[in-house]
């Protein structure tokens, strides 16, 4: 298992550095369509190396205390990933704007569908926990005490490892999403999209 988890966490690490590294380009270079999807994969990536940091200790520290505050941690990373700030409308406008074709956008739905999934899961059956013990802090001391006592690392890490797999198939499906977007009809729908929209802003402003 530790074996696996380190192979897992240097290949997260690259991942996250070049993708850190295309991000940035794409923004820089005014690229909006390649950054908004450039940008939700980043936003998947640091929550999972997140969790991936904690996870094992989780599982596995000699220390009770150890493993339910990585327990506490997973679920607050997970309970409180804000998807519709990268996910919502500014996503759908950047699909339209490069008329992205239907199965791809099948694709990242499904991905999406599945990290709403867990994160539904883990408010659902662990919103008390949350609120209690890490969030807020309830104020009864003695409640407090015994709900991180009573924290179940490896139901946690379950739902952790829902999250990762919505989470993988985005960021696995990334490389065929930014093939389509740097495809001649992409390039030049959304070439027309931001004329369009720099016409109709106010001053003759891109918005």
């Amino acid at each position: 298992m530790l074996l696996a988890e380190h192979k897992r966490r240097k290949a997260l690490i690259s991942t996250l550095a070049t993708l850190a590294h295309e991000t940035a380009k794409a923004r820089r270079l005014g690229f909006n369509t390649n950054y908004v999807v450039l940008n939700l994969g980043l936003f998947f990536l640091i929550a999972e190396r997140d969790i991936q940091a904690v996870k094992v200790d989780a599982l596995t520290h000699p220390d009770a205390w150890h493993r339910a505050l990585c327990a506490r941690i997973m679920l607050l990373t997970i309970h409180e990933l804000q998807l519709d700030k990268v996910a919502g409308n500014q996503l759908r406008e950047a699909l339209d704007d490069a008329q992205v074709p239907e199965a791809l956008r099948k694709e990242v739905a499904e991905a999406l569908r599945m990290v709403r999934r867990s994160q539904e899961r883990a408010r659902k059956q662990f919103a008390y926990l949350r609120n209690s013990t890490i969030a807020h802090r309830d104020a009864d001391a003695l409640r407090q005490h015994a709900d991180i006592a009573e924290i179940d690392s490896v139901a946690v890490t379950k739902i952790a490892a829902e999250f990762y797999e919505g989470a993988r198939i985005f960021v696995d499906m990334l490389p065929k999403l930014l093939s389509y977007l740097g495809t001649m009809p992409a390039l030049a729908s959304q070439f027309v999209k931001q004329l369009e929209k720099k016409h109709n802003a106010p001053n003759g402003n891109a918005a």
